[in-house]
């Protein structure tokens, strides 16, 4: 048995990011807003980014060779993580092509457009595909220690992208999940992130051109 597990960290990734790619779906399918003129400098793409890069990096080093580990011998469930691995690997060239898009004055707003909804349809149909698909299997042998190496290495990579992605995190979580989220934070980063990083996070209009650092 793999013990008791806890996958808050992950559950709230994916809450997060979902959140995240409605606003996209806003800003690339509104008339009046181009994504050329609101990404590039956009916090909220910023966050977005570094949130999805630390949530990929973290199950990369610490969830799928422990998941492997524990499915030896399994040959279905264990394409199953190699599928896993292969999305994660198909998304952050879609990234980069959305930058690159951008970043190219002389292309219309059409092909930025559609490489967002490609990345929007991308992600959201992994992180469906790795609730119903990947986490019963990490229930099943994912060990309590291996579980909380999980969530000791997705915090290390939240910080060290950005202290505004702690409360970028916890925007829209539920008390239960936030109260969960801050016990875990050392005295010093549960100061300053209720202090300083939530209120800044707060004031951050973080979708409008202008608001990245």
């Amino acid at each position: 048995m793999s013990g008791a597990i806890d996958l808050t960290v992950m559950y709230a990734m994916h809450d997060a990011l979902r959140r995240e790619l409605a606003h996209l779906d806003r800003i690339t399918t509104a008339a009046d807003r181009d994504p050329r003129h609101v990404l590039p400098t956009a916090a909220g793409w910023k966050l977005f980014k570094a949130a999805l890069r630390a949530h990929h990096t973290a199950e990369d080093e610490a969830l799928w060779p422990s998941l492997r580990q524990g499915l030896a011998g399994r040959p279905k469930d264990l394409a199953l993580v190699e599928v896993m691995e292969v999305e994660h690997a198909a998304i952050e060239p879609v990234v980069r092509a959305v930058d690159d898009a951008l970043a190219d004055p002389g292309l219309g707003p059409l092909l930025p457009g559609q490489l967002i909804d490609a990345l929007t349809r991308g992600l959201a149909g992994h992180l469906e595909h790795e609730e119903n698909g990947a986490l019963p299997l990490i229930r099943q042998v994912l060990t309590a220690e291996q579980s909380a190496r999980l969530c000791r290495v997705h915090a290390r990579h939240i910080g060290r992208e950005d202290p505004l992605l702690l409360p970028w995190l916890l925007d829209g979580a539920d008390e239960r999940t936030a109260a969960r989220l801050l016990a875990r934070l050392p005295a010093s980063t549960y100061a300053a992130c209720t202090t300083r990083w939530i209120p800044e996070y707060a004031a951050l209009d973080r979708w409008s051109p202008g608001t990245a650092a």
